[in-house]
Order: C-alpha cells, then structure tokens, then sequence
C-alpha cells in the first residue's frame, strides 16, 4: 500500500465485510432493521459449493426437532461447545429455513414436506438440500434482496486492515483488488464474516479467495481467538479424478449406501465403528479411520481410499447432480467407477470469541460464519457449516443494526483514523532477492500440514513454529513487490503466518486428544484437565486457558 497519497472514503451504520452466505444474510438483516449497509468482498468464498444444511423440521422423522439437534451438536463437538451458541443455533435454523424458502429458494421436496438426508454425527436425517446444491441458489436470491432493499454492495474490494479510534473499532480500509486502490468505511458497527483459515493447508478444499484474513484483522483489532487448534479436515476429499481434486464427496452419500472400501476391497469402517461402519460417526473420527488406513498401508498406492459410489441405487447416485455432473466431466463415470478420496484440511472450529449476541471483545466489531468461534467445539457435524452460516449471519445482522442504532453520534477524527491505518500497512518492500508473497504462502502451507496436521507431536509442533517464526521475521524483513496486487498478496502471507502461528501454538498448549486436535504424545481424552478453552488474548500471542 506504499506510495497510495490518496484514500476514499463512505459511511455507513453496518459495514459487512464478506460475500458468502454468512456475510449476505448479515446484510440483509441490518438492512431490513432500518441500518445503512456497506457490504464489502472479494469473492463468495466456499458458500457457492453448499449442498444443503441442517434444519430439525422433523419431516424426515418426527422425532427430530431443536432439543434433539442441540443434543448431537453438543455430543460431536466433544461438550466444549459454548452451549449458548448452540442453543441459538438449534433454535434459529428452522426459521432461516423458513426465511429462504421465502425468498425462493429451492429445496427439494418429499411432497408438501422438505426432504431430507442422514449426515455423519447426525441421529436423524435433518439435512434440507437441493439436488444441485442449495449455495448458488441461496447467493442469487440473497444479493437480488440485498440489491432490493439498497444495500450498497463493493465487490473485488479486500479488508485490510479495521479502522479503529483508540479501543474502539470504527470500520475498515478497503483495498480493490484489482488495482490496489484504498476505500475506507466508516462505520457504527462492524461485521466480519470473511470466513475461516483459507488455503492455510497444503492439499486444502478452500477456494483461492479465502486466505485467513478474518483472525489477523480482528485479532490486531482487539478481539481475542478461541480454540483455533481444532482443524477439522474432510474426510472424504476427491484425488482422482484429478478434474475434481479438491471436491469433497458429501457424508451424505455414505447415509443413502455408499461405501468406503481399502485397496482390497474391504468396508474398514467397521474397524473403527463397529455396528455402524459409515454410519453413526462423526465426520473427526471417520477422518483419522480413514488417514490410519492410509498410514497402515491398506490405502491404494497415491495413498487414498476408494468412495464406492456403484453400490448406490441409481435414483439415489443421480440425485447427486452436481457431483455425478463433474465426475464424469472428468472422466469418470460413478455408477461404474468408485472416485479416490482422502482426508484435506477443511474448516476450523475455533476462530474469533463472540458473546450471545456474536459481539467480539473490539468494541462495534461483530463476527460470524466460520470467522466466528465456540459454536462447534472440538468437532463440527456434517451440516453444521452451512447451518452456521446461514444461522448466524442473520443474527449478526440483527444484532450490529440494533447496535449501531444505539452508538450514540461520535465526533471522530475521520483523517487521523485513516492515517492510522495507512501506517499500519507500511511494510517494507524486499529488494530482488527477497522472497516473494507466494513463496511465503506455500511455506505456511506445508509446514502446518507436516507440523500440524491431522496427528500432532510436540517436537512437530516446535518445529513448525520455529519455522513460522522465520518466515514472520522474513516477511518483516521485507517481500519481493512489484505490483499493487503483490502488496496485497504479501498482506495476506502475513495474515497467513499470524494464524499459523495461533493454530500451532495452541495445539501445543492443549496436551490431549479431543476431536479434530490429536496429540499422538498425548492421546487420551482428558476431560478432568481439558474441558477448557485455549484463548489468545486480544493483540498478542499470550495463550490462556480458561
């Protein structure tokens, strides 16, 4: 951002920043409250790839409903979910429901009743879905509403970095990325719903636009993180074909009959879930089954296992559209073919602290979607991604224009709060031999998939700290810029390597096992010491348990 003399700048009483679902369904509820809506991104993130998401209507099997999803949230997140977030959140996703089907969007349908599938972890099928999947669907019809009710809508823009006037956080400087050009919005309240850690994992499901900016710009905001150790990797993630590498096989498959076999042919889930196999078991547990087949050598020679897809009856296979759609795009077909999968890094559980009302510890910043944490605990249900997103992102929205109503009319500096922030962004630039942003992001990468990744030593996790360490004092030192998008990309390689350092140091502080986080070192749950949370207070790297 060096040489930029110039910053625009808007006003607004919510400023959104993200454009998937949790950031769409934020804006539109601050705007249907009466606030002046700002809604910044750069992309839609992961939402455009959501199939569907839990919902306990109960029309798949009556005795479902909000106590019995509040229950298997608790069970599966390994009881160190914040009770309060998932009360709202078993409590709130029959009405979200309610509110996109209203707003048009398609679910399919058992009659007059909402069909629905078995996801792993979950007792009932409670999962509402579309064929194609709901995520295109649920866009376009959000930011036709968004668009309706006046929400003012900057797309290709980037937070990068909050605005803040002393403690309190008074909206954000915008970069558009295409040309490196600065926005500031000044803002009553703030919403990040930027989503979660990114492509912060060698061999990640996130899309490119998703780079773990939302932990670093609250965290140097003043919001503190919680348990951002549980990384959750999908346990079933597409290698081959190598057109879908990256695409997850949806849980949900295996609740309609498919199987995950080894190179011999053997359903080994049994091994791991007896009585159940593929059923019955949570998407943590099913990922490390499949990862020690691998490491065992019962895994095929890429070192995958197979998803047999042709046990499916074929009304059920070809009601995976978009899936069966893509696999035969490249090359396979799945009623004769079973795709090769393995587990990927996939999501967080942990992120930025947020109270009932998902308020942060920054005064005026609020946080929700996956850059919001303690609503999943230790391990998320299949289904409980999209039912956060879309749950919590319209009481955020709630939630900051009801606030920002409230924030009496302040005095501010608008051109020293500017200047702040630009100073924040002074970094050096490296001279040709300087290492360049990408090179930053593939270390982070790798290190934390060697040092961090589904199994965890404390000599792995000192060793991947010490690295990130470096590559903190190189970036620091100054990266190879020649352009305004390098400048970007190297503020998002620092992003990458603040939240990989928080990762690691916290999986080193929790010295257990429990869901997503196993320490090999350490692999008993211990409940009598570890029913806590491992916090990094606001605006430094000091870990606290509490």
């Amino acid at each position: 951002m060096n040489g930029v003399a110039e910053t625009g700048s808007l006003d607004a009483d919510v400023l959104v920043i993200g454009g998937g679902l949790a950031g769409l369904r934020a804006a539109v509820a601050a705007r249907a409250a009466g606030a002046r809506v700002v809604q910044a991104f750069h992309g839609r993130g992961a939402s455009q790839y959501i199939i569907g998401f839990n919902a306990p209507v109960g029309h798949a099997d009556p005795r479902d409903g909000p106590e019995a999803y509040y229950e298997d949230t608790m069970a599966g997140g390994y009881a160190i979910n914040d009770p309060v977030l998932v009360r709202l959140l078993a409590e709130g996703a029959v009405p979200a429901l309610r509110e996109l089907e209203a707003l048009g969007v398609p679910f399919a349908r058992d009659g007059d009743r909402f069909a629905q599938r078995l996801l792993s972890g979950n007792r009932y099928p409670r999962s509402v879905y579309h064929p194609e999947g709901i995520g295109k669907h649920a866009l376009e019809r959000l930011s036709a509403r968004a668009g309706e009710l006046g929400v003012e809508a900057l797309a290709g823009y980037k937070a990068v970095t909050l605005l803040r006037d002393g403690a309190e956080v008074a909206g954000a400087l915008l970069a558009k990325v295409a040309t490196g050009e600065l926005l500031a919005v000044h803002a009553k309240a703030t919403v990040l719903a930027s989503g979660g850690i990114g492509a912060l994992y060698a061999d990640s499901t996130y899309p490119a636009d998703v780079a773990s900016d939302s932990f670093a710009l609250a965290h140097a905001a003043g919001a503190e993180l919680i348990d951002m150790e549980f990384v959750q990797f999908e346990p079933t993630v597409v290698v081959h074909p190598a057109g879908c590498r990256g695409m997850e096989m949806p849980t949900a498959m295996l609740g309609d009959g498919a199987f995950l076999r080894d190179r011999a042919g053997v359903r080994f889930m049994f091994r791991h879930n007896p009585g159940g196999g593929e059923l019955g078991i949570e998407k943590a547990r099913m990922a490390l089954a499949i990862q020690q087949e691998i490491d065992a050598g019962r895994g095929l020679p890429d070192g995958t296992v197979l998803f047999d897809t042709r046990v499916l009856a074929p009304e059920r296979l070809e009601s995976y559209v978009g899936h069966c759609r893509r696999l035969r795009a490249a090359g396979l077909e799945p009623a004769l073919e079973a795709p090769r999968v393995r587990p990927a890094a996939h999501s967080v559980m942990g992120g930025i602290r947020v109270d009932a009302s998902l308020h942060t510890a920054a005064p005026h910043l609020f946080a929700a979607g996956e850059a919001g944490g303690g609503v999943h605990g230790a391990s998320r249900l299949a289904g409980n991604g999209a039912a956060d997103v879309i749950v919590f992102g319209g009481i955020a929205g709630q939630r900051a224009a009801a606030h920002a109503a409230k924030a009496p009319a302040a005095s501010r500096d608008r051109a020293r709060i500017e200047r702040e922030a630009l100073a924040t962004l002074q970094g050096s630039s490296g001279g040709a031999d300087a290492p360049r942003p990408d090179e930053i992001r593939d270390a982070v990468r790798a290190t934390l998939l060697e040092g961090a990744g589904l199994y965890r030593t404390r000599t792995g996790l000192e060793r991947a700290i010490a690295r990130l360490e470096a590559l903190a004092q190189a970036v620091g030192a100054g990266l190879a810029m020649r352009t305004p998008r390098d400048r970007l990309r190297a503020l998002e390689a620092q992003n990458m390597v603040k939240t990989g350092l928080h990762v690691a140091r916290s999986a080193l502080e929790r010295t257990e096992s429990r869901g997503a986080h196993q320490r090999t070192d350490h692999a008993a749950r211990d409940d009598a010491r570890w029913l806590r949370h491992v916090i990094v207070e606001a605006g430094s790297s000091r870990i606290a348990i509490q």
